[in-house]
């Protein structure tokens, strides 16, 4: 990638996203160890994979990309925001020639800084109800482009040094309470479960945030309980007033998207996925693969699914 002077370097991005080297004209803003707002992109070559590494909220300028997010069919045009929490797998991508974008990066830790109370109503439309794709109408867009200016004045400014973070963080709060508007015209009735973040939602949401952080994910509900000082009936109980599933439900979730991501877009072995997941041997992880994906570890890598 090609970066201007006084910008993070290829290394210091690697936190945003694992891929294949692709070759694009990166414009930054903004950056701290938390946040980072990319003002354009503009891919010169195509990327095969992407793991996200820090949640995003990434706005096409022009053009259009389709993807498989987590195994599943995704469409981004332009004026739409694509809105994703960490961990999430890009595979199959396909660009037209003139997709761009911009995108802000967000840490876990300062995204539930930023929305406090609102955390809730994030997990509810990504984790929940899997809403990726929301279309800016035209004050939508100035308001991002303003957000942007904002952040690339703060940047500039030289009289503005020992509050420059705080000052990036609350802009970056207005903007995320913005989305959470958008996000709430999606839901019926606004109903989000519950509104009112209390130490159930508070939990709640340190498990998906431990799911997020954990590479061995297969692991019993037990070991997660004991994670988070609580009872595995205390934590099920709580991941199903809180979304309607099981916190069985949720790992075996993200374990499957773990291996259909190890499988397509690494060249680890079986065997090292296995060892990598948690898996206590590989017959037992074949068995798994066969039991949830239909096929065998090999042939779901060579199908690509």
């Amino acid at each position: 990638m090609h970066f201007p002077k006084d910008t993070p370097n290829e290394a210091d991005l690697s936190k945003i996203a694992i891929t294949h080297p692709v070759d694009a004209d990166v414009t930054v803003g903004y950056f701290d160890s938390d946040i980072i707002t990319i003002d354009n992109v503009k891919l010169l070559t195509d990327p095969t994979t992407a793991r996200l590494q820090m949640n995003v909220v990434a706005f096409c300028n022009q053009g259009k990309m389709q993807a498989s997010m987590n195994g599943q069919p995704i469409v981004l045009r332009a004026n739409q925001l694509l809105i994703c929490p960490s961990q999430v797998s890009f595979t199959d991508f396909m660009f037209s020639p003139d997709f761009a974008f911009k995108a802000i990066f967000i840490s876990n830790s300062m995204l539930q800084t930023l929305l406090h109370d609102k955390i809730n109503l994030w997990t509810t439309m990504l984790y929940v109800k899997k809403t990726n794709v929301l279309t800016l109408d035209a004050e939508g867009i100035r308001l991002l482009n303003l957000y942007y200016e904002m952040q690339r004045l703060i940047k500039e400014t030289t009289w503005v040094r020992a509050c420059k973070t705080e000052v990036a963080q609350s802009i970056l709060r207005a903007a995320l309470l913005c989305l959470c508007e958008l996000f709430e015209e999606q839901l019926p009735n606004h109903h989000v479960m519950p509104m009112v973040r209390n130490a159930s939602t508070a939990t709640f949401q340190k498990f998906l945030n431990l799911l997020h952080s954990t590479t061995m994910k297969h692991r019993p509900v037990e070991w997660y309980a004991n994670q988070l000082c609580i009872s595995s009936k205390y934590l099920s109980a709580i991941c199903k007033d809180n979304s309607g599933r099981t916190a069985n439900q949720w790992i075996q979730e993200h374990v499957l998207e773990d291996i259909r991501y190890y499988l397509k877009s690494t060249d680890l072995s079986i065997k090292q996925i296995c060892d990598q997941l948690g898996f206590p041997n590989p017959s037992f992880f074949g068995k798994f693969v066969r039991q949830h994906f239909g096929m065998t570890p090999i042939q779901l890598r060579r199908e690509g699914l």
